[in-house]
């Protein structure tokens, strides 16, 4: 059995090199029920080389449904996922893995993996192919670029959240597919690793791949990504470049929060904001309560001008 599993592996069809600009990930007109809901309604998208897509909205609009429709883990009722130019179904799930890689919101593991076998599981497609040669030195460099490397011999479960999400981000890196499929990478992640994230999306698409990523930090979107497509009630109400889809009523109709929209006086990135009432301090009430009691205590009205009874010395 294990020969026959080698001979299957050393068969697969490794990824060709794509042109830039190339569609290597496609839904066409995906429509998807779930509990009796239509969560996605003749949505169609187009993850390109060298470009990062993120998929933004308010929640429930479909964007990690879609996510996983075009990984493969979701079933459309209606329409077509097409990966490397082929539908999903033509694959073999050996071929596949070998061209998209998957990071859910979340990963669960039942058994006290160190971290370093948990990235090293990424490279699991590779087995029996030329491409096993470079386990070691595609996990090192994984690790290195998420800065996992220092808890490499630490068990996964004792990892802090953010921690767990950088591990598997590595595990996906590790995987060296042309597709990249990142559900909310940024979560659980503190503001430096946030951008490191963000960072690395853009790394690896600047190296030729596609990255889709779902994130709700508008910023963020603004920021890194080369195209976004809003979510809206399942379907798309709006993609293109951040700067050309952000506008304030759209988003504020979206999100049903009323947003402003404008550029970074230094880079001319959309900076989005919700649109906030003027907050009263209540420090100047404190200080004036305050002045108030001590007035009261001295046997002065309030705002009266202190005399000071103090006997002079003589001249």
């Amino acid at each position: 059995m294990r020969f026959a599993g080698i001979t299957a592996a050393r068969r697969r069809s490794v990824p060709r090199p794509a042109a830039p600009g190339e569609v290597l990930a496609e839904a066409r007109g995906l429509r998807v029920r779930l509990g009796g809901r239509t969560v996605l309604d003749g949505v169609s998208v187009r993850a390109r080389a060298g470009e990062v897509l993120a998929l933004v909205g308010p929640n429930g609009a479909g964007k990690s449904t879609l996510l996983a429709a075009l990984a493969g883990d979701l079933t459309a009722s209606a329409g077509e996922v097409r990966i490397d130019g082929r539908p999903l179904a033509d694959w073999s799930p050996g071929d596949l893995a070998l061209r998209r890689a998957v990071l859910p919101q979340s990963a669960a593991l039942s058994f006290p993996f160190p971290v370093e076998e948990v990235v090293r599981m990424g490279r699991a497609p590779w087995a029996g192919t030329p491409g096993e040669d470079e386990d070691d030195a595609v996990v090192a460099a994984a690790m290195a670029a998420t800065e996992v490397a220092p808890f490499a011999a630490r068990p996964y479960a004792a990892l802090s959240g953010g921690e767990r999400a950088r591990v598997a981000l590595a595990r996906v890196l590790a995987q060296r597919t042309p597709v990249l499929l990142l559900d909310e990478p940024t979560a659980a992640l503190d503001l430096r690793h946030q951008e490191l994230v963000l960072r690395l999306c853009r790394e690896r698409a600047g190296a030729g791949d596609a990255v889709v990523v779902v994130l709700h930090d508008l910023g963020l979107a603004a920021a890194y990504a080369d195209r976004a497509a809003v979510l809206h009630a399942g379907v798309v109400a709006a993609e293109g470049a951040p700067a050309e889809v952000f506008g304030q009523e759209l988003l504020s109709r979206v999100y049903r929060q009323p947003v402003e929209v404008f550029p970074h006086p230094e880079t001319g990135i959309p900076l989005v904001l919700p649109k906030r009432e003027p907050v009263r301090s209540h420090g100047g009430a404190k200080k004036r309560a305050g002045a108030q009691e001590i007035s009261h205590a001295q046997g002065c009205e309030p705002g009266a001008k202190q005399v000071d009874h103090a006997p002079r010395s003589a001249a």
